[in-house]
Parts: C-alpha cells; structure tokens; sequence
C-alpha cells in the first residue's frame, strides 16, 4: 500500500527507484518486523501476563517443564501483527499469491487464537477439539487449493521432485486434495514442534530464509532459466514476506529463548507452518518443502509412529512425543536439544538448497 504512493514520485525523485528491487524491500522488511517485536515485546508480555494468560504444562512431561507452568502464551500474536503491519509498507499486493498466503495466514492464525484462548479459559493443555481444528485447517486449505487450481496458470498441477528437472507427474485434480494435506500436515508438523524454548522460532528462521531465496529465483526468468526450475510471476515477491516473517521469528527468540518469557502458541505455529505449506505449492516444490522442513516432518514422524505402536501393542516406540522431549527424558538438557535441532535444520536447508543443481 506505501509503495503505491512512492512509485509515481520516482519521476520526481530518482532515488525512490530503489524501492522497486525485491532485495530492497525485502531487507527493510525483515528490520520492520524485527524492531516492532523489539518495541511490542515487553509490552505483550506484561498485557498477557496481566490478563493470566498462561500455558498450561503436561503433568506426563519432563519436570523441568513444570517451571514454566503460567508462563504467557499466545506470544505468537506479536509475529502476526509485525508481519501484516511490514506487508502494508514493503509489499506489493498487487498479486493472487500474494492475497493467497496473506489470507491463510491470518486463517490460520484466527483458528490458532481460538485454540490458544481456550486453553487458557479451561487452565489446561485442551484447546479446540481436534476434529474442530482439523475441519478449519481443511477448509482453509480447500479454499487456497481451488483458487490455485482455477487460477489457469500453466503447468500448476504438475509435481517436480529434487533433482529431476521436469515434473513427474501431472496430477490433475488430484493435486488439490494432495495440496490440502501438504497444508494441514505441515501446520500441524510445526505445531508439534513448538515445545522446547526457541525451537520453533530458530527453525522457522532457516526454513524462511531458505523460501526467501527460493521465492526469489522462481520469480526471476534469468535465474529459473540457468537452473532449470519452473519460473513463476510474482513469485518474487514472496520473497519480501520470507524475509519479513524471518525478522518477526528474529524479534521474537529474543524473547523465546531459553528462559523463555513468552511462547508462541498455536496462533503463530498453525499459521506459519500452513504458509510454508502454501508457498511451496505456489513455487512447484511441494517436495522438497518436506526436505526443507526436515526436522517438522521427524517431529510429527515420531506423533504418528508412538500413536500407531501404542494403540496397536500398547507400547511406546519413545518416551515422549514429539521427539524432542524423547532426547530430553534420556537426559539431553534443553538448551542441548535446542541447539542440536537447529543445526539438523541448517543441514535440511543446505541439502535442499543443493538440489538445484544436482539435477
């Protein structure tokens, strides 16, 4: 919306030119949202503690865990507001895609606020029912899919997989229930991951700024030409939100980190993970999205299997699930397995990177 004024006064006023380039933008968007978290912060912190607006802890967790029993939750919010106030300055929103991830941010976020805010009124772990949760998530995703699918561009059904530089396989119809599940999964997957003091936020980190520059060579002919890869209008301007959300997860593990004062809660876990989903449909690497998120898929991996083993012999494959409370009941401190997840998030980042040239 800013720029729609400072465009016609680049006649008037060259250097106003600089505002077109996406690496412009894009920076400026990660330090808008960066020093809005800096300023809010504290002062969402004291208004949530105020209102009691604390997490409620798993009796069946690691005692450590107890501590942290009352801490505010719904930190999230704060990463939701920097965002879209940082999309109205430093983005074009002149695009569908552009209004497709907008609108399932901000979707998912509201079904995550429900959630959150229920759990606060009950003072325990339970939020929405799950089939409630689910049936949101669906229907958000529905929607995005059909859009996606209506919106005539060429070649928008097809599925590429790393290191095959031409689709696989042209699903057809088949793409839109596929999509949807991409969607719910990966909103869920990194639900699942938001558990330990700033996992979430440091992972989120290096898989946006992995979309940051994958957004930004699908929208450039010149780069999607040399490595072979599907070019997609507007994709670059995706590139600004990438950066801007990394700013926002910057802003906010300042204050998520270990001790944390705050947690993000599923208002800022549903939403985020849903868009990663998103972008990576609008980009042709619905795939490699899985290799990027690599750790979200072992965490919710490791949902699945403890649920699976235990209902079928009613035993458990970890101690806990998801897996990172598996490492800190064999006795890893927090901070270790912290640390260790990102560094096995940075190695799914660098492979999947890799994969635009091994191909």
């Amino acid at each position: 919306m800013f720029l729609e004024f400072i465009y016609p006064l680049v006649k008037f006023f060259t250097p106003f030119n600089v505002f077109i380039y996406l690496t412009f933008r894009g920076a400026y968007a990660a330090l808008t949202t960066l020093l809005i978290c800096f300023m809010l912060g504290p002062r969402v912190i004291v208004m949530l503690r105020s209102l009691k607006v604390g997490q409620s802890v798993r009796p069946d967790g690691p005692e450590t865990h107890l501590r942290k029993s009352g801490t505010p939750t719904m930190g999230g919010v704060f990463i939701i507001f920097s965002v879209l106030i940082s999309m109205l300055l430093w983005m074009d929103l002149g695009s569908l895609k552009v209004w497709l991830v907008l609108g399932t941010f901000v979707s998912l976020s509201a079904i995550g606020f429900a959630d959150d805010y229920l759990k606060v009124v009950r003072h325990n772990s339970e939020g929405l029912p799950a089939w409630g949760k689910l049936a949101g998530q669906f229907a958000v995703a529905a929607l995005v899919m059909l859009i996606l699918y209506f919106s005539g561009e060429e070649h928008i059904t097809s599925l590429y997989l790393p290191f095959f530089k031409n689709a696989v396989v042209d699903l057809g119809f088949l793409w839109v229930p596929f999509g949807m599940l991409l969607i719910v999964g990966e909103s869920n997957a990194v639900n699942f991951s938001d558990g330990l003091d700033g996992l979430l936020a440091g992972l989120l980190i290096l898989v946006f700024v992995t979309l940051a520059f994958l957004t930004y060579i699908s929208g450039r002919v010149d780069y999607s030409s040399y490595l072979g890869i599907p070019y997609i209008q507007d994709a670059g301007e995706l590139t600004v939100f990438c950066l801007a959300v990394v700013g926002a997860c910057v802003g906010f593990l300042w204050f998520n980190a270990h001790p944390a004062e705050v947690f993000m809660g599923d208002v800022g876990s549903l939403s985020l993970g849903g868009v990663v989903a998103v972008i990576s449909l609008v980009i042709k690497k619905e795939i490699l999205c899985l290799v990027i998120g690599g750790v979200f898929v072992l965490e919710i991996a490791s949902v699945i299997i403890q649920v699976f083993f235990f209902r079928l012999r009613k035993k458990r494959v970890f101690k806990m699930a998801p897996i990172h409370h598996h490492f800190e009941l064999s006795g890893w401190a927090e901070t270790k397995v912290v640390i260790r997840f990102w560094i096995l998030g940075g190695l799914f980042a660098i492979i999947a990177l890799s994969t635009l040239k091994i191909q």
